[in-house]
């Protein structure tokens, strides 16, 4: 998968990868169409953060949580 490319699929491939790697508790209420192309640069930043991290404090799963928050539309 090419995720240079800005699409639907690739912003829905991002935000599954990043609810599996959390582990996030309340993963059903994040959907890939909550969020817009508009901030697909900051989406794959934060990808590329969870993806090359292998442990996560509560603190750090937290503010990505947050994060995500922000960046939906």
């Amino acid at each position: 998968m090419d995720l240079t490319v800005r699409s639907e699929a690739n912003v829905a491939f991002m935000v599954e990868q990043i609810k599996g790697k959390l582990n996030v508790v309340a993963a059903q209420s994040i959907k890939p169409d909550h969020f817009d192309l508009d901030k697909y640069d900051d989406l794959h930043d934060m990808y590329d953060v969870v993806m090359n991290k292998r442990h996560f404090s509560i603190r750090e799963i937290e503010a990505l949580c947050d994060e995500l928050k922000q960046l939906r539309k």
